[in-house]
């Protein structure tokens, strides 16, 4: 089958943050920047931070994630962050279905004891993080899809499906501090309670599985513009699944908030062992007193991108995460 022609995304993710009192120093940490993938080619991408900062610089993080430091000195009540980007997104799974998985438990061994520099990368996300426990309750949930000896693909679709199925999407339920024992007992939340939910649903049986951060191209209802601002930062969940044979580095991306793989509507940022590694924005400041945070994102096809500071914000429409 011949690969689907490439789809040109423009992505604008607008950070503005107002302060009670003035800011006599920022320290920002910003993870806005497009990771390049073999399905995922960045053509342009640029920062704009107001005040302009008086130190700035680029490199990557422990993940290999684009990141972005800058130091604001010139004092101020209001700060604006304003990341622009324009990508080529391919199909990423189109010869996923074909090829052969382990098992469940025979992949879980595997990820006990590492061989190969593919499989010893993948361990380090097995384990428990900051936002990601081994509660009981999770691994509960989790057997259902994961039996020992269930094909893996099989099973992560499963789950992903029992995932959407059962949980509302509920953007006043939680907030990015909420445990995932709440998320369990309430069956509601956003984006990144779901991909946190998966991860720990996957790692309660020795699965490694890592929080994706990035972006959805979604779509308005016939007949209705898409309306700038109304888009949201998306979450998903990436899980090691190699090939039967050798040491092959292959990972496969699901998002439970959507019951889907991601495709090429998913725009990655960065990914961690959860939230905590990939906050797209994080800083320290002096000052300020009580804080108003407000983030606008459109992500929308090329020839329909509109420049920064548009319309405002509705709801017409939900976002996805």
């Amino acid at each position: 089958m011949r690969p689907a022609p490439p789809l040109v995304l423009t992505v604008t993710h607008e950070t503005a943050c107002r302060y009670a009192q003035p800011v006599a120093l920022s320290r920002q940490l910003l993870h806005l920047s497009p990771r390049r993938l073999p399905w995922q080619e960045p053509v342009s991408h640029a920062i704009d931070i107001t005040p302009a900062p008086a130190e700035s610089s680029s490199g990557h993080d422990y993940f290999g994630n684009p990141v972005t430091h800058a130091v604001i000195s010139t004092p101020h009540r209001e700060l604006s962050i304003v990341a622009q980007s324009s990508l080529l997104m391919h199909d990423r799974h189109a010869d996923f279905d074909s090829r052969a998985s382990p098992g469940v438990a025979a992949l879980a061994a595997a990820i006990a004891a590492p061989r190969g520099p593919a499989a010893l990368d993948a361990a380090r996300f097995s384990f428990e993080s900051p936002h990601v426990g081994l509660d009981p309750a999770v691994q509960a949930y989790a057997a259902e899809s994961l039996s020992p000896g269930a094909p893996l693909l099989e099973a992560l679709l499963d789950l992903n499906r029992r995932i959407h199925r059962d949980f509302e999407f509920d953007p006043s339920a939680t907030s990015v501090s909420t445990p995932l024992a709440d998320v369990m007992a309430q069956r509601r939340g956003v984006c990144q309670d779901f991909a946190h939910l998966m991860i720990g649903c996957l790692r309660a049986f020795g699965l490694s599985a890592r929080y994706v951060s990035g972006y959805i191209l979604t779509h308005p209802p016939e007949g209705q513009a898409r309306l700038v601002g109304s888009d949201a930062s998306h979450a998903w969940v990436s899980v090691y699944c190699p090939p039967a044979a050798g040491d092959g580095a292959a990972w496969i991306d699901l998002d439970p908030t959507n019951d889907c793989l991601a495709g090429s509507g998913h725009v990655t940022l960065g990914w961690g062992r959860d939230f905590s590694d990939v906050t797209p924005t994080r800083g320290v400041i002096l000052g300020g007193g009580d804080q108003e945070l407000s983030v606008r994102v459109t992500v929308a096809p090329a020839h329909e991108a509109a420049p920064a500071g548009g319309a405002p914000t509705h709801a017409g429409y939900a976002a996805a995460g």
